[in-house]
């Protein structure tokens, strides 16, 4: 697939020779005895930039969210997240299957619920409903399409969630991106949440693994679940050795990808200014409604691969572009031609 410009995900970047010699040299040991030292350097620095006590190195985002959310909460909790959070949608049902939580999804505007919709739907104190245990926000949203979650409605949520004793988590995944696009520190962000979970292997382009940042009591928790879940590691020190490297190198860069973003959004919108909200990319990623176009997503999807171009489209008309950093500016200009080709 190596001659094919891949815009399916940012999931599918490879290792870069920086990260694969780190990977390497890297010291090891066993990390389910806190004994790798490249783990335990990568959880300290995390945490250090996040403004947070401890890290705790998982395989996965999904694996984070589960033992973020299972150290803040008791089985038959509630959890307050976005309607379209990617915990409750894409993640196989394990909040619920793994941990007993419920679920209480509030339609938010662009992934972002507000202070009032929280203050109106938390509950304490009473035996007959499901006690609110933490409300849960994500940033940038994945099904919004890379939305941004504003710092001051964060702070605002925050706020009333703290008031009333309940926890927050943030799904992070691609929280650097939204950082790079605002300016705002990843910290402040941070700040907001008791717990956040931030990857690796999507825009910062490691091969694997995501990060859990919290208080030290809750992540010793959190440590207890991963190893409940089959994720305690031996000489994970060699993948923490890319995700240090990614962390360090890839915030950096990831404008160029918002750029990209951007430079499809355009070309799409010039084809029809309907097939596409510019106002809505905010990041990395395009949905594009190609149904303007008298097609589905599936339908492009298929010809644009025809032509070397790898995106995901619904039977819908629905379509869906990211970009990564092994795709090039001049790589979206043939993806340009080639949507030229196939869509008008």
């Amino acid at each position: 697939m190596d001659n094919l410009i891949d815009l399916r995900s940012d999931t599918v970047t490879r290792p870069t020779p920086e990260m694969r010699r780190a990977m390497a040299t890297a010291e090891v040991g066993d990390d389910v005895f806190g004994d790798d030292p490249t783990v335990n350097a990568l959880q300290e620095y995390a945490a250090e930039l996040l403004g947070k006590e401890a890290g705790l190195f998982v395989p996965t985002g999904s694996m984070g969210n589960q033992v973020a959310l299972g150290a803040l909460a008791r089985p038959g909790d509630e959890v307050v997240c976005e309607a379209g959070a990617h915990f409750l949608h894409y993640e196989g049902g394990s909040v619920a299957a793994h941990l007993g939580l419920m679920m209480r999804p509030l339609e938010g505007e662009a992934g972002v619920i507000t202070s009032d919709q929280v203050a109106s739907v938390v509950r304490t104190g009473t035996e007959h409903n499901p006690h609110t245990a933490v409300v849960a926000m994500e940033n940038t949203h994945n099904a919004a399409g890379g939305r941004i979650f504003p710092i001051d409605e964060a702070r605002a949520v925050s706020k009333v969630a703290r008031d009333r004793g309940v926890s927050l988590h943030m799904d992070g995944a691609r929280l650097f991106n939204a950082q790079a696009a605002t300016g705002t520190a990843a910290s402040e962000w941070a700040s907001c949440v008791d717990t956040l979970t931030f990857c690796f292997s999507k825009g910062l382009g490691a091969p694997v693994g995501s990060m859990v940042v919290g208080p030290s009591d809750v992540l010793s928790e959190s440590h207890r679940l991963r190893k409940r879940l089959g994720g305690g590691m031996r000489q994970a020190g060699v993948i923490a050795a890319a995700a240090r490297v990614a962390l360090e190198t890839g915030p950096e860069r990831l404008h160029e990808d918002h750029s990209n973003a951007r430079r499809l959004a355009e070309a799409l919108a010039a084809m029809n200014p309907s097939a596409v909200d510019l106002g809505a990319v905010d990041t990395n990623m395009v949905y594009a409604d190609v149904g303007v176009f008298g097609t589905t997503g599936a339908q492009v999807s298929a010809a644009l691969r025809r032509e070397g171009i790898l995106t995901l489209g619904s039977e819908g008309p629905v379509m869906r572009l990211v970009t990564h950093r092994d795709v090039s500016s001049d790589e979206i200009e043939t993806a340009v031609s080639a949507l030229q080709k196939v869509l008008i």
